[in-house]
């Protein structure tokens, strides 16, 4: 591994298990075995670090995306999509937070950005087309449907990780679960 990539694999170390905002240059440089100086050769300033760690967290998470009930029925894949994004929200919610919600420069904006490959969203946009070709869901704007889709599960994390919803992570889970069905009803054909 280069020292650009161990750097880039501290910084994505503290932010995972910290935050965004316990990642300085310094403590990532000692952290990856370089000196600071080295770290600023590889990466000009802290930005253009966390840029860095953003697109190989999604990178990531797309790899990973959908893999539970790859050969299911479209229901099986969507819900299988669903525990995907709930393992990554509440099994790294510093990373979630981050790549989420956090204000950044080159953080993907809708609708552009998700027209494109590179995020998981991407993932769920071809599943949902698949899902209109099929007949399963009305003809619509497929990256709007997916939007209405996701946009109340990342609300309720948002509630969940602030300590706004009092349940366990089963219950938790199972509403996220009751409130994509509902929204189902809503798009299906």
């Amino acid at each position: 591994m280069n020292a650009a990539e161990r750097i880039a694999d501290a910084a994505q170390g503290i932010l995972v298990g910290e935050g965004a905002r316990a990642v300085t240059m310094r403590r990532v440089a000692d952290l990856a075995g370089v000196s600071p100086m080295a770290a600023y050769k590889h990466f000009p300033n802290r930005q253009a670090l966390l840029d860095t760690v953003a697109e190989r967290a999604f990178r990531e998470l797309a790899a990973r995306w959908g893999k539970q009930a790859p050969g299911g029925s479209w229901e099986e894949r969507a819900f299988g999509q669903l525990a995907d994004f709930l393992d990554f929200a509440l099994g790294r919610p510093h990373l979630y937070t981050f790549l989420m919600t956090d204000h950044r420069e080159r953080a993907r904006r809708f609708p552009g950005d998700f027209e494109t490959g590179g995020s998981p969203f991407r993932n769920l946009v071809v599943l949902v087309e698949e899902g209109m070709r099929e007949g399963i869901l009305r003809e619509d704007d497929p990256l709007e449907v997916t939007m209405a889709l996701t946009s109340a599960v990342q609300g309720l994390v948002q509630l969940y990780l602030g300590g706004r919803i009092d349940l366990e992570e089963d219950g938790f889970r199972a509403l996220c679960e009751r409130t994509v069905r509902r929204t189902l009803d809503g798009v299906r054909k």
